[in-house]
């Protein structure tokens, strides 16, 4: 899409991080957006300083794990700012933990936020584009969601799934020759808030008294937020990318080149047939 002025923007997990910049993006750029978020103080921050910027915005909270709250969110930014044109499908957390280790309520959280998530926005924004033949869709992935580092078998499942379902997209909409153009965001470490995302865990979906960390998850939990804090790309860095990419109608959007090497490096085992290499130690 090369024109965005007076166009609208939705962007779940709106009210921080990568979502927040996104959104900052785009409105100066000279679109309305709407941000959807859980946390609803942040969300009304954020939408205050977008309607500082001289656009309409509003901040809409959403579970996006429930598919009504979704389709409430649509219907709510069809009536309030006249339309969709762009949709970030980007709400995510990050919960750590060895394969074996991560329980029930685990699971349901991950695959609820990171990948259902991600199928309620494709599922309900995407005829509204298609109506129309124009607009763009925006899935965050991860470079976890093309390779697969260790003490992450959780996170990794959602953000393949997302970039296989980004993909299948594509075809999809190439084989309905629509012009509505779709990307798939693959950042690597970003000093963003989500390696804290346990704070905003549903209580339905906690784990029971009884289930203890381990040391190793413990330990891992804090590598993990060091090196998030350490990234050396900022949130608004990605905000960039994803709307040059938009403009751009570009597919694959991968902010951190160095982590090619990692990619590459599953390709080869995979068409080798060799073991799988651990990502973190190339």
């Amino acid at each position: 899409m090369k024109i965005l002025k007076g166009r609208v923007a939705v962007v779940t997990g709106g009210a921080g991080g990568l979502g927040r910049a996104m959104a900052m993006h785009f409105a100066r750029e000279g679109m309305h957006v709407a941000i959807a978020d859980i946390d609803q103080a942040s969300l009304d921050r954020t939408a205050g300083e977008l309607r500082a910027l001289g656009v309409n915005a509003i901040g809409v909270r959403t579970d996006v794990s429930k598919g009504d709250e979704v389709d409430a969110l649509a219907r709510r930014v069809v009536a309030e700012l006249g339309g969709v044109h762009v949709v970030c499908n980007n709400a995510g957390v990050s919960p750590l933990g060895l394969a074996w280790e991560n329980t029930i309520a685990d699971w349901q959280w991950m695959l609820g936020v990171n990948l259902w998530g991600v199928i309620h926005g494709v599922r309900t924004f995407t005829p509204i584009l298609l109506a129309q033949d124009e607009g763009h869709i925006v899935n965050t992935a991860s470079v976890a969601g093309l390779i697969n580092p260790p003490s992450s078998a959780m996170y990794n499942v959602t953000k393949h799934a997302v970039v296989a379902l980004t993909e299948t997209l594509y075809h999809d909409l190439g084989e309905q020759k629509s012009k509505v153009g779709c990307s798939v965001l693959c950042p690597a470490y970003v000093p963003t808030g989500i390696a804290d995302s346990e704070r905003n865990r549903p209580s339905e979906l906690a784990n029971p008294a009884s289930v203890k960390k381990s040391p190793e998850q413990f330990a891992k939990e804090a590598m993990l937020q060091k090196a998030v804090r350490s990234g050396k790309l900022s949130a608004d860095d990605i905000g960039a990318a994803v709307l040059a990419a938009v403009k751009e109608d570009r597919f694959y959007i991968l902010t951190h080149p160095r982590i090619k090497g990692a990619i590459r490096a599953r390709m080869e085992d995979i068409l080798e047939g060799r073991q799988p290499r651990n990502p973190m130690s190339l």
